[in-house]
């Protein structure tokens, strides 16, 4: 292992931290012992191996946290590795409240992340669940079976926007309210747009 040269922006990105400023510092120089490629990107400090990425430092309110891109094919052996929610397939964290956290786990995190990248120089890949397999709602096929033009447009829609329409449908506990969500973006599911287009 060799230390490798830091990225300017996650110099940045860990000097303008308010909070958890010394447990990314801690996180990052266990990371740098390895062989990786520290970038900044989606605004944090990620880490990759030939251009493929295995692993982000994260801050959140509660907590910071190392996330494994391809987490859900860790070994996991000290059962630390959280699945963030349901609908997260790949990605597992471990989370710190304090720098005496990270330290006290400092060697299994070692060992977690030469796992990681020992998966990744593998090829080894996470088998995402097919758009196809989520549950339609009802109120989504209602909507289909009533308007002849929508399941079409809805199926011409990229796999990525399809779930996250699945998603944000099914959420709602109460009909009304899922059925106010599908008349809501019926017309930009038909202008072939996504959610947040």
């Amino acid at each position: 292992m060799k230390t490798r040269r830091s990225n300017p922006k996650v110099d940045e990105f860990i000097g303008k931290s308010k909070k958890w400023k010394k447990e990314y510092e801690k996180l990052r120089e266990l990371v740098l012992e390895f062989d990786l490629t520290e970038e900044y990107k989606w605004m944090h400090p990620c880490y990759t191996l030939q251009n493929k990425n295995i692993l982000l430092i994260h801050g959140f309110k509660e907590y910071c946290a190392i996330l494994f891109i391809k987490g859900s094919l860790m070994k996991d052996a000290h059962g630390i590795l959280i699945q963030q929610t349901e609908k997260v397939q790949a990605g597992r964290q471990i989370r710190f409240t304090n720098v005496e956290e990270i330290m006290a786990k400092e060697s299994i995190l070692k060992a977690y992340i030469q796992e990681a990248i020992d998966i990744e120089k593998a090829g080894l890949q996470v088998d995402f669940k097919k758009h196809e397999e989520y549950a339609i709602p009802e109120e989504l096929q209602n909507k289909f079976d009533e308007i002849p033009t929508l399941k079409p447009a809805f199926e011409a829609l990229t796999p990525g926007r399809q779930r996250a329409y699945l998603f944000y449908f099914s959420a709602p506990k109460q009909s009304k309210t899922r059925v106010s969500r599908v008349e809501k973006y019926m017309q930009q599911i038909l202008n072939g747009k996504g959610l947040n287009d």
